[in-house]
């Protein structure tokens, strides 16, 4: 009996009535309507058009009456089964449906507009190509030469290659349309069309040799390799100080999974941290490397991923979504700087790249390496009880030693009249610096010139009329922003209130950089932030500036503080080092740690030697101390008993449902709607729930938002019951206009 039912996931499902609906397959769709195709099926009372995807087919159904397929969208299937398992995989781990995952997967070109027209077609151009043989051709260039001497330019062109694209033909040889049109219909030349690619911009001269590897990486190198042949599932943790050579050991284990004929995935938490990835990698690899971030244009995106599933790319190097590239036979997935908290999503779906990866290395039995200078906590105490492999590289690959680091106390400053932004040692430092033509790096967490600007009077400050921060003011265009919605507005000449004297408070890169240009003034100084990017292109860009116009000082955000490679950069500044220890939740010290460490160790990576400066007003902070140390094995210690004093992870899992709306009232009584329920639930035992407590920013573009935090060993009876609490609360009459999803061990 022929099959005729298909299982499938439809876009207009909503999280509380997901699930796969039943169609049936009319006869004339019988062979295209397979496992992994889009399709358009009528749904709901009202049978409006909506996409779906087939999940799976069935020769039966426990419905009787069954809709049908509309039309199959798709020539090929676009997911393969272990996609589709890795979206019902997401749909119970991350509380999304299942076409929320299979959107995050695909690209955006593939996607249809509101006409039914796909977003970016394939790409092709016109070729030209002899008809005849090149001894025929060159006999009747030469026959035409005084009559059609453009005639005979194109063939003797011709003549040399294989094909030239049209347009290419014509203008290196000068001749006009018409000519190549008569050649065609004399049936000398033909025309064809050839499928392009749209692809960044990567330059490699000549690929290299792979990269000598000292004593501690061959050891590194050698125990991964026997994880990688032991042909099933591993998870290993690589620990390197701050210029160690991980990037080598990572192009030892790429190249081995690919000369034994597998695929390799290398994700970078940073759009900032892949131009520099890309030409390390495509100079090893040349094209088999495919690039997936979502700085890429729509059309670049859509045929990096088409090059992937057709095979022609072997090597994925991409941020959080390149974790759902259409790699088949994996042999190593590669996640660098593990423990920063941009692979997981903050929009729907809510995943997490890491567990996304650990899904992937278990179906595909092969290895999942994350690497770091600062690993998170939870991976470091994984290893340390022996769930993932441990790997350590404890000196730097040039054996040079680690910056000299210097903490110089805020507070000293104050008291002798210094109140920049910049203390006297940094000053002198940076002078010192300028005067060898060494190069300088500065950090500062914050954008923009001040955090707020006060009234010193009446204490009025600037709020967002749409969110419940303070503006931010930048002196660039004498504007105060909102860095949630983006709301903008003209900075008054006084305070509106009272008419007072306005102050301002706190400082942002704009600021800093304002005061370098004071304290040197013929001094060129590069900011690098989200401000600065979007007008230049791209952060390479910037980079490039950097190193090739070897420009002093680069003062910017988190974008310099990882991954990046100056080997004329022997200072490092870290201006503000008390801005994220008092973020309010568990992860803060490690937050700090790790991004005072990363940025420390941008400095000294070639033959000179390094130094750092922190900066901060509490000098006796442990973290901070640890910090300028470098000393990741003494922070673990004094973290993971903290942690263990607090019950947070790893010694338990954070959950979190959320619900926003306009109506504060409406949205609170929601969440405490849901406390009740988790308290009178099967799991309640299991559980500790707090809340409901407004987030650190209650208020977002006139939405407010209240959670309710559950902490718990999370397992799946634990999640259905959220998933059934969502579903309720989201389907109670007195609750509509509020949104309510959960999510796991939320970053905000």
């Amino acid at each position: 009996m022929s099959v005729k039912v298909a299982k499938i996931a439809v876009s207009a499902a909503v999280y509380q009535i997901d699930r796969p609906y039943d169609y049936l397959i009319p006869e004339e769709l019988a062979d295209k309507a397979v496992p992994g195709v889009r399709v358009y099926v009528p749904f709901s009372r009202g049978n409006r058009r909506s996409e779906g995807v087939i999940l799976a087919l069935s020769e039966s159904s426990d419905y009787k009456k069954l809709k049908s397929i509309i039309s199959v969208l798709d020539d090929t299937p676009l997911l393969s089964q272990e996609q589709i398992k890795l979206a019902l995989f997401m749909r119970e781990r991350f509380f999304c449906t299942v076409y929320d995952a299979v959107k995050a997967m695909l690209p955006a070109g593939l996607w249809f507009d509101e006409s039914g027209k796909r977003r970016v077609n394939d790409k092709y151009i016109e070729m030209a190509r002899l008809a005849i043989s090149p001894e025929d051709a060159q006999i009747i260039a030469d026959n035409k030469r005084r009559r059609s001497p453009q005639q005979a330019n194109l063939i003797e062109m011709l003549c040399g290659f294989e094909c030239l694209p049209s347009n290419e033909l014509l203008r290196f040889t000068g001749a006009s349309r018409p000519s190549l049109k008569a050649l065609c219909n004399s049936e000398v030349v033909e025309l064809f069309k050839k499928e392009v690619y749209r692809r960044p911009d990567i330059i490699v001269d000549e690929i290299l040799p792979l990269p000598v590897l000292n004593d501690e990486q061959s050891q590194a190198f050698n125990g991964l390799s026997a994880l990688a042949d032991s042909e099933k599932a591993q998870a290993a943790l690589l620990f390197g100080v701050t210029g160690s050579g991980k990037t080598s050991v990572y192009i030892h284990l790429i190249r081995r999974a690919l000369d034994k004929g597998k695929t390799a995935m290398l994700l970078v938490p940073e759009i900032a941290l892949t131009p520099q990835m890309i030409q390390t990698f495509s100079s090893h690899f040349g094209d088999t490397v495919a690039v997936l971030h979502s700085s890429l244009s729509t059309g670049e995106r859509y045929d990096e991923w088409k090059r992937i599933k057709c095979g022609k790319a072997k090597l994925v190097i991409g941020t959080r979504s390149a974790v759902f590239a259409p790699l088949e036979n994996l042999g190593i997935v590669i996640i660098d700087e593990e423990q920063e908290e941009t692979y997981k999503s903050e929009n729907t779906p809510r995943y997490n790249a890491i567990e996304v990866a650990k899904f992937r290395c278990f179906k595909e039995h092969c290895l999942l390496l994350l690497g770091s200078a600062t690993p998170d906590v939870c991976s470091r105490y994984k290893a340390e009880t022996g769930a993932y492999s441990y790997f350590a590289l404890n000196n730097r690959y040039n054996e040079k030693d680690l910056p000299e680091v210097q903490i110089v106390d805020m507070k000293r400053e104050l008291r002798h009249g210094n109140g920049s932004n910049i203390s006297r040692y940094l000053e002198d430092s940076l002078r010192e610096n300028i005067s060898r033509g060494e190069q300088s790096i500065l950090f500062i967490n914050r954008r923009g010139t001040h955090k707020l600007i006060s009234c010193g009077d009446c204490g009025y400050t600037y709020k967002c009329p749409r969110c419940s921060v303070s503006l931010t003011y930048h002196s660039v265009n004498d504007r105060l922003m909102c860095h949630y919605c983006g709301y903008s507005r003209k900075l008054d000449s006084c305070c509106p209130e009272c008419g007072g004297i306005l102050k301002h408070i706190g400082a942002g890169t704009q600021l800093v950089e304002e005061e370098l240009h004071q304290l040197f003034p013929d001094t060129e100084v590069l900011r690098m932030d989200t401000d600065t990017v979007a007008p230049a292109g791209s952060h390479e860009e910037l980079f490039d500036k950097f190193k090739n116009e070897n420009i002093p000082i680069m003062v910017g955000t988190q974008m310099v503080t990882k991954g990046l490679n100056f080997e004329n950069v022997t200072l490092v500044g870290v201006i503000s080092a008390d801005q994220s220890l008092y973020a309010g939740d568990y992860r803060a010290g490690e937050r700090t740690f790790s991004l005072i460490t990363q940025v420390v160790g941008r400095s000294g990576r070639g033959d000179k030697p390094g130094r750092a400066v922190i900066q901060t007003f509490t000098p006796e902070n442990e973290t901070i101390v640890q910090a300028a140390k470098q000393d990741y094995e003494d922070f673990y210690i004094s973290e993971i008993q903290m942690r263990k004093l607090q019950n947070a992870p790893p010694f338990t899992d954070f959950l979190a449902i959320t619900a926003s709306g306009q109506d504060e009232v409406q949205v609170y009584n929601t969440c405490r709607f849901a406390k009740q329920l988790l308290e009178n639930s099967s799991v309640a035992h299991e559980l500790e729930v707090f809340g409901p407590t407004p987030l650190a920013v209650v208020k977002v573009n006139n939405r407010y938002r209240y959670r309710i935090n559950i902490s718990c060993k999370a397992s799946s009876e634990i999640r259905s019951v959220i998933s059934q609490i969502i579903i309720e609360c989201s389907g109670d009459k007195r609750f509509k206009g509020v949104s309510v999803f959960a999510d796991n061990d939320p970053m905000d």
